[in-house]
C-alpha cells in the first residue's frame, strides 16, 4: 500500500486551519492535493488535536502487540495440549500435572484438565487401597505346606477351604509375591508310537505300579514303590527303602489286600522285580491279570508315570532327607494330601478321594466300600 507523503501531525494542522476558518480550497493548493483527498483527512481525524493523535497511535500500537501477543500464545498452547495429549502419560502424570496447574498458577480445574486432556473425573478419583493380607496370608499358608506346586494348584486349594476370591485377583497377588515356579523347558522326544490307555469304570479294576530312585544326603541310594488305582488316580502306597524285591511287592500288596482289597489287573514294566515268576504265580492265585507294557514305552503306564512325575517335583525334589525314616514320614504326608486335599484336573480338580462318591462292593470283600 502506498503511503502519504504528509504526517499525521501535518494532516490535523491543516484540518484545524480549516476551522478556524480557512477557506479548504486554499490548504488543498498549498499542499497541493484533491478536495477529495481532504474530506478523507477530515472524516478519519477530524476533531482531535496533537495529542489526542498521539494518544490513538499508540493504543493502536499497543492493540496490535497485544493481538500478536495472544495469537502466539494461542499457538504456544495449543501445540502444549497437543503434545500433552500424544505424549504417552499415564493418567496420574497428567493428574499431577493439573495439580501443579492449579496450586503454583491459580487456574481452575476445568481449565488445567483440558490443558492436559485428562478428565475431570479421572482427575478427582481417588485410589482405593487393595485389602490383599488375606490373601496374602491364605497363600503363604498354602505355598509354605506344598512349596513346590504352581499357581492353579494353589487356586484350587484355596477354593476348596471356602475362599471366593477371584482367580484374576489371586493371580495378581501371585505374581505379586514372587511365587511362580520356572518350569524347565521341555526337550524334543523322538517320535514314538501311541498306544491308548486302558480306561477302567470303578475302582480296584485296574491298578499301577512302578518304582523311582533318589539319594540321601550321606549318598546312600533308596528306591520308592508306588501303587495307584487308575479310575480315580489314589495313591494306595509308597514304600521306601534301599531295597525293594518281589518279596517285597508281594508284601505290599498282601497288606492292601487286607484292607482294600484286590483289582483285576495290574500293569507294570518289564523291570526284574515284576518279571519275577513269584510275582507271577501270586497273581494267578488272586486271580489279577498281570499286564507288562512294551520296553521304552514309558506312557502306556502314563497314570502312575505322571504319579510319578508328581513325587518328584512336589516331593523328591522338595526336601533333602538324612534318613529312610524321614523319606517315609514325608511320603506318607504327602501321600495324604494327594488323596483328600489336592485338586485333581483330570478329576475335575476334586481329590481322588472325593471323586467316587458311591458304593462300590470289591473284590475279595463281603461288605461295601465307600470312598
Amino acid at each position: 500500500m502506498k503511503k502519504t507523503r504528509f504526517t499525521e501531525t501535518q494532516i490535523v494542522k491543516a484540518i484545524q486551519e480549516h476551522e478556524n476558518g480557512r477557506d479548504a480550497k486554499d490548504i488543498c493548493s498549498e499542499l497541493q492535493i484533491t478536495t477529495a483527498a481532504f474530506y478523507k483527512w477530515r472524516q478519519r481525524y477530524g476533531g482531535m488535536d496533537v495529542k489526542e493523535l498521539k494518544r490513538v497511535k499508540e493504543l493502536e500500537d499497543e492493540n496490535s502487540r497485544l493481538k500478536r501477543m495472544y495469537a502466539n500464545l494461542s499457538l504456544v498452547h495449543e501445540a502444549l495440549k497437543d503434545a500433552v495429549a500424544k505424549k504417552p502419560l499415564m493418567p496420574d502424570e497428567k493428574g499431577s500435572l493439573a495439580e501443579h496447574m492449579i496450586e503454583e498458577h491459580g487456574i481452575s480445574q476445568r481449565q488445567a484438565y483440558k490443558a492436559v486432556s485428562l478428565p475431570r473425573s479421572s482427575g478427582r478419583y481417588k485410589r482405593k487401597p487393595q485389602a490383599d493380607e488375606p490373601v496374602i496370608d491364605a497363600l503363604n499358608k498354602v505355598i509354605e505346606q506344598r512349596p513346590s506346586i504352581g499357581f492353579w494348584q494353589s487356586f484350587k486349594r484355596l477354593r476348596r477351604k471356602g475362599f471366593v476370591w477371584n482367580h484374576k485377583r489371586v493371580y495378581r497377588v501371585y505374581t505379586g509375591l514372587q511365587l511362580s515356579i520356572r518350569r524347565r523347558s521341555k526337550k524334543r522326544l523322538p517320535a514314538r508310537a501311541k498306544q491308548a490307555l486302558y480306561q477302567p469304570e470303578q475302582i480296584n479294576q485296574v491298578w499301577s505300579i512302578d518304582f523311582m530312585n533318589d539319594t540321601l544326603w550321606d549318598g546312600r541310594k533308596f528306591r520308592l514303590l508306588n501303587i495307584i488305582d487308575d479310575y480315580n488316580r489314589e495313591v494306595l502306597a509308597i514304600e521306601a527303602d534301599t531295597s525293594l524285591p518281589t518279596t517285597r511287592v508281594i508284601r505290599t500288596l498282601e497288606y492292601l489286600k487286607e484292607f482294600r482289597g484286590l483289582p483285576d489287573m495290574i500293569r507294570v514294566d518289564n523291570g526284574p522285580e515284576f518279571i519275577s515268576h513269584k510275582l507271577d504265580l501270586w497273581c494267578r492265585d488272586n486271580k489279577i491279570t498281570l499286564v507288562f507294557i512294551q520296553p521304552g514305552k514309558p506312557m502306556q503306564n502314563g497314570y502312575v508315570e505322571r504319579c510319578n512325575g508328581n513325587i518328584r517335583k512336589e516331593l523328591l525334589n522338595v526336601y533333602v532327607f538324612t534318613s529312610l525314616s524321614e523319606v517315609r514320614q514325608k511320603a506318607e504326608e504327602w501321600m495324604q494330601d494327594y488323596n483328600y486335599e489336592r485338586p485333581h484336573k483330570a478329576l475335575g480338580y476334586v481329590p481322588p478321594k472325593s471323586y467316587n462318591p458311591y458304593p462300590i462292593k470289591l473284590k475279595n470283600l463281603n461288605e461295601f466300600l465307600y470312598f
